[in-house]
């Protein structure tokens, strides 16, 4: 396996590289935010009123949801290990008259506690999409977590399935479904080189190369409870907020679906509290 400084370092230059992809004009659609309220496609049916909140977003990546949090009236810290991405968000909150409610932190998720000294000062730890695929470690993740929130506080988490993560469009069958390319219960990294980018699908990213992880539904649910944290509840959607595999179709509310039946479940979300 590639050493911890090398895989962190390739995947630290793949995200710096996306900043600009995604900002550009094939990148994130910010005219919902720019409106005054973006979009939390799935995140706004299930976590709930956060007015009033004070919210931990990890792995913020350009603080898009961060900000759209603040605009629903919660206090708002972003922690990111990309300083291209902490920069982008804090022009975005400067453009967007948000800085008063929302501050960003450049950290490494794992290094959080000694960049931000909030230990169980926030009501809410908020992560989705596309964040523990980045991270070897489940239980050092759910100990993050745990240790952010206040008693009574919690996380609103929503990923990628990990059912559906083990297909990949490079072992397309002859009906145009992705095929197996992971192991479910591998735990081992695996190395991506495909140079796209899943929101710009004309960009090609330069530095391309990255390691990522593919965590069973048991073990993150397992994880955060052996923390002490309490699962209030865990749903699986047909739908996912980006073009996951190239044959699903978006539908009204731009959300991906398979073009003809629900074969796996695309996401996944849950709620963990930590007891008073």
């Amino acid at each position: 396996m590639t050493g911890e400084a090398e895989w962190r370092r390739l995947n630290q230059a793949n995200w710096d590289e996306r900043v600009a992809v995604h900002l550009g004009p094939g990148g994130y659609d910010l005219g919902s935010l720019r409106a005054g309220r973006g979009r939390l496609r799935i995140v706004d049916s299930e976590i709930g009123p956060v007015d009033g909140l004070r919210v931990l977003h990890l792995q913020c990546h350009i603080g898009t949801d961060s900000l759209a949090l603040a605009q629903r009236g919660a206090t708002v810290v972003g922690l990111d290990f990309s300083p291209a991405a902490i920069a982008a968000a804090s022009a975005l909150a400067d453009e967007l008259g948000l800085s008063g409610r929302t501050r960003f932190v450049l950290s490494d998720l794992y290094s959080a506690p000694a960049a931000l000294p909030d230990a169980a000062g926030f009501d809410c730890v908020f992560a989705t999409w596309g964040t523990i695929c980045w991270l070897p470690d489940i239980k050092g993740w759910a100990r993050i977590v745990a240790h952010f929130l206040r008693p009574g506080g919690f996380l609103y988490f929503a990923e990628g399935h990990p059912l559906a993560l083990v297909l990949d469009d490079t072992a397309m069958d002859d009906k145009g479904h992705p095929g197996f390319t992971l192991p479910y219960l591998g735990r081992e990294p695996f190395i991506d080189t495909d140079p796209r980018d899943y929101a710009d699908p004309s960009a090609r990213l330069a530095n391309a190369t990255t390691h990522q992880w593919l965590h069973p539904l048991g073990d993150v649910v397992t994880a955060l409870i052996e923390t002490g944290l309490r699962l209030d509840w865990l749903r699986e959607h047909s739908v996912v907020p980006w073009r996951m595999f190239d044959c699903l179709v978006p539908d009204d509310e731009e959300l991906y679906r398979w073009p003809d039946k629900p074969w796996l479940p695309l996401a996944y979300s849950l709620r963990a509290t930590r007891p008073v």
